[in-house]
């Protein structure tokens, strides 16, 4: 089921947050998301979130700021089942445009969103970790 984020579900979506990071981008030292832990979670009940959830398991979550995907997390368990998918889908649903941003390392986050009718539009240096990112936008037709 995918629902609007709640304050309750703060605790497991940085958990969320934080593995799945670590997981996605091996080439970034773990520390530096265990670094922006604190300030991620500060500022991601500003964005729209909604999670996925399973029973009373979060098993993913998007987060939207405006027309911008700051990020589409699935817990390591539940990859590969169409989870992100259904994320990405109700952000279609809400929004005519989207953007986002993805290291060019992550070629498993690049394959899933020119699946889904991404393009790349630029692409640039992220200064906090030195690695080379993705400008991507999805237009609704």
């Amino acid at each position: 089921m995918i629902r609007k984020f709640k304050t309750d579900d703060l605790e497991q979506v940085m958990e969320l947050w934080l593995a799945t990071n670590i997981s996605a981008h091996d080439f970034i030292p773990a520390k530096y998301w265990q670094d922006n832990y604190a300030l991620v979670k500060e500022m991601l009940p500003q964005a729209e979130i909604w999670v996925y959830e399973a029973g009373n398991e979060l098993l993913g979550f998007i987060g939207l700021q405006a027309d911008h995907i700051a990020g589409i997390f699935v817990a390591s368990k539940a990859q590969g089942k169409g989870i992100g998918s259904k994320l990405l889908a109700k952000a279609k649903q809400e929004r005519e445009q989207l953007s986002l941003a993805v290291y060019a390392k992550n070629e498993r986050a690049l394959k899933f969103y020119r699946r889904a009718d991404f393009a790349v539009v630029n692409e640039q240096l992220d200064e906090a970790t030195s690695q080379v990112e993705y400008q991507m936008e999805w237009k609704a037709r």
